[in-house]
């Protein structure tokens, strides 16, 4: 008898009764072409993962701790449609979708006089940890605001991480687990483009992910230039950018096969 400790056969020991074997067994390749900028790229399915950033009830829903603000949740709600064709033509395909979401401490304990400043800039306002509305405590782990859209439901397979700084890759385990999951390519969706997508998506450039940003897969309040220059950086320096209509137009041949 045999098993195997170990979250993917990428990265799992087997163990048998007389000795153990510390080769990986690695999972072929299932390569995808698609239209990108600023060249057409190559993806490996097996080793890809879509990051959806933020797509939480606080920053989405028009009782959220930004709808009560008085922010305009629209744009934040405009990539909802696509992320969930997205997500789920990739899963059929055998991608990994990982929901990234900001998930605070209750007392805000380990969030710096930097961070509590932006969420609240005047003593009336509420800031992280503070209630907006009988919906509770904003972006407390647990708590409804901080759920993903009721649109946006997790599914079996997927993996979902809390963050409490711009970047899910600060002082959380998203970098353990990718790697554990031997996941290498990462395409990045959710809200907002030039704020938590653009600050994880550089991180993850740094630790030496493969990086495309799905354009029309993500959404901002800000004004159209900055999310031009955000693309236009993604481009020149962090990876690649494409669309959800390319990706689901490449995708669509793989539809029907097991991943």
């Amino acid at each position: 008898m045999s098993f195997q400790p170990g979250p993917a056969p990428s990265s799992s020991w087997t163990v048998h009764d007389d000795h153990v074997s510390l080769v990986r067994h690695t999972t072929p390749p299932r390569v995808l072409r698609l239209a990108a900028e600023p060249q057409a790229i190559e993806i490996d399915l097996a080793r890809t993962a879509l990051v959806v950033v933020d797509m939480q009830n606080d920053f989405c829903h028009a009782e959220g701790w930004f709808g009560c603000k008085g922010v305009d949740v629209a744009p934040m709600r405009k990539p909802i449609a696509a992320i969930a064709s997205l997500s789920n033509a990739l899963r059929a395909a055998g991608a990994r979708i990982v929901w990234l979401n900001w998930g605070i401490r209750a007392d805000c304990a380990n969030l710096p006089p930097s961070v509590l400043y932006r969420g609240k800039r005047s003593a009336e306002a509420v800031g992280y940890g503070e209630a907006s509305s009988d919906r509770g405590p904003a972006l407390v782990r647990g708590a409804w605001g901080a759920a993903q859209v009721d649109e946006l439901p997790a599914q079996a397979g997927d993996i979902s991480i809390h963050k409490h700084r711009l970047s899910g890759f600060w002082d959380t385990e998203l970098d353990s687990i990718l790697r554990q999951a031997g996941i290498t390519t990462l395409l990045f969706a959710g809200i907002n483009t030039d704020r938590c997508v653009f600050s994880t998506l550089q991180d993850a450039g740094f630790l030496g992910y493969d990086c495309v940003l799905v354009e029309d897969g993500c959404g901002t309040p800000s004004p159209p230039f900055v999310s031009d220059a955000i693309v236009f950086l993604v481009r020149q320096l962090h990876g690649f950018t494409t669309t959800c209509s390319a990706l689901l137009s490449s995708l669509h041949p793989l539809s029907k096969e097991s991943p």
